[in-house]
C-alpha cells in the first residue's frame, strides 16, 4: 500500500475542528485541492457560507462540551484548530474552552479510533528562550505563564504528553507555528487585539511615523497557506512529533520599519507596557498586556525539521505575509464565515456594546 493512501477504500477522510478562522479556512481549501482527499468535514460553532469543495459542515461548540466522536467515527485524521482568544477578562471562559474543550477532542479522537490527530500548538507554547538564536522542537514548553494564551497553550502540550502515553496508536502532530497573518483575516485580528480604536488609515505605509525598537522585539510570523500546507503535509504524509512553522526572516523593527516606510526609535518595554495595561483595564484594548510580555520572550524557532521530514517550505516571505495583513487591515478584508466576516462600521459599535475584551 501506498504510504500516503488512506486505510480504506478511496481517498482521505478529514475532520477539521475549528475550520472557519484564519487557520482553519486555508487548512480546509488546502486539503479540498489535494486529490488524495476525499471530504473534509469542517467544524464550527457557527455554520458558514461559505462552500469549499468536498466540503460538508457541522456545528459543535467543544467549549460547550458537545459530543463529538459520531462526527470523528471513519475519519482518517482530525486536526484541532479551535481556540478562543477572547474574553482575556474572563480566563475561565477561554480555559474552557482551550484547555477542557481539547481535552474533550482529544478523548473523542481515541473513542473513534482516528489514527491521526495534527493539533496546532505554537510558538507561544515555549519556554522563554534566545534571540540570538533558533531553538528546535526540544526546547522546553513551559509557556510564560502570565499570559493566558501561553499557560493554556503549554498545559495543553503537557496534555497531549498523556494522550500519546495512554494512545500509542494515534500518530500526534504538533504544529508549532509563529504568528499567522493572511488579507482574509486581517479584520479578525484587528478585532481580536487591536480592538475597534485602531484607525485604518494609520496602517497605511508612510502614515505610522516611527515604530518602537524595543528590547526582545524579535518575533516570527508566516502566511496561513504556508501554514496550511504544512498542516496538510502532516496529515498526508502521516506525520508524528512537533513541528516549528515560520517564514524568514525574523521580524524586528528595522523589518516593521521597512513595511510601514517609517523610521525606527529606540524606547524601553516599561513605558509601552503601562500603556497597554491601561488600555486593557479601561476595555479600550482587547489584548492582554501580558501577551506583550510574552512575545518579549519568545525564542526564535529553527524550522529545519518541517522542511525536512515535511518537504515544506514557506512560499511567502515574512515580509509579504505582514503586507498581505496590512492590506486586509486597509480595505476590512474578510470572508464569508463568521470569524473572518468582513469589516463594517456597525461591527465596530457592536464590538464597543459587548465590552473590549470581555466578550466574544
Amino acid at each position: 500500500m501506498n504510504r500516503h493512501a488512506s486505510t480504506r477504500d478511496g481517498g482521505l477522510r478529514v475532520v477539521v475542528v475549528g475550520a472557519t478562522g484564519n487557520v482553519g479556512t486555508g487548512v480546509v481549501q488546502a486539503l479540498a485541492a489535494d486529490p488524495a482527499v476525499e471530504s473534509v468535514v469542517g467544524i464550527a460553532r457557527r455554520r458558514p457560507a461559505w462552500a469549499p469543495p468536498k466540503t460538508t459542515w457541522a456545528e459543535a461548540d467543544i467549549g460547550e462540551g458537545h459530543d463529538l466522536v459520531e462526527l470523528f467515527s471513519g475519519a482518517d485524521a482530525v486536526v484541532h484548530l479551535a481556540w478562543l482568544f477572547q474574553p482575556t477578562h474572563q480566563p475561565a471562559m477561554t480555559w474552557r474552552t482551550n484547555v477542557l474543550g481539547s481535552v474533550g477532542v482529544f478523548e473523542a479522537v481515541a473513542e473513534a479510533h482516528v489514527p491521526s490527530l495534527v493539533y496546532s500548538s505554537s510558538v507561544g507554547a515555549y519556554s522563554p528562550g534566545p534571540k540570538d538564536q533558533a531553538v528546535d522542537e526540544s526546547w522546553p514548553t513551559h509557556g510564560w505563564p502570565q499570559a493566558a494564551y501561553c499557560r493554556e497553550k503549554a498545559y495543553v502540550e503537557r496534555v497531549l504528553d498523556a494522550f500519546e502515553l495512554e494512545n500509542p496508536q494515534v500518530r500526534v502532530a504538533r504544529m508549532r507555528p509563529g504568528f499567522i497573518f493572511k488579507e482574509e483575516s486581517a479584520t479578525e485580528q484587528r478585532r481580536l487585539f487591536a480592538g475597534p480604536f485602531l484607525p485604518q488609515s494609520l496602517v497605511r505605509p508612510r502614515l505610522l511615523p516611527v515604530v518602537p525598537d524595543l528590547p526582545g522585539l524579535r518575533f516570527q510570523v508566516l502566511h496561513s497557506r504556508d501554514a496550511a500546507d504544512a498542516f496538510r503535509r502532516a496529515i498526508i504524509r502521516r506525520a508524528q512529533g512537533a513541528f516549528n512553522l515560520a517564514s524568514d526572516p525574523v521580524v524586528d523593527a528595522e523589518l516593521l520599519a521597512e513595511v510601514l516606510d517609517a523610521r525606527v526609535v529606540r524606547l524601553s518595554a516599561g513605558p509601552a507596557r503601562t500603556a497597554l495595561a491601561a488600555a486593557w483595564r479601561l476595555h479600550l484594548l482587547p489584548a492582554s498586556p501580558d501577551l506583550f510580555d510574552a512575545v518579549l520572550r519568545l525564542p526564535v524557532m529553527d524550522t529545519s525539521r518541517a522542511r525536512a521530514e515535511l518537504d515544506w517550505t514557506p512560499r511567502h516571505t515574512a515580509q509579504e505575509a505582514l503586507a498581505d495583513f496590512l492590506r486586509g487591515l486597509r480595505q476590512g478584508s474578510g470572508m464569508e464565515t463568521p470569524p473572518l466576516a468582513r469589516n463594517r462600521p456597525r461591527r465596530r459599535f457592536q464590538e464597543l456594546a459587548t465590552g473590549v475584551g470581555q466578550r466574544p
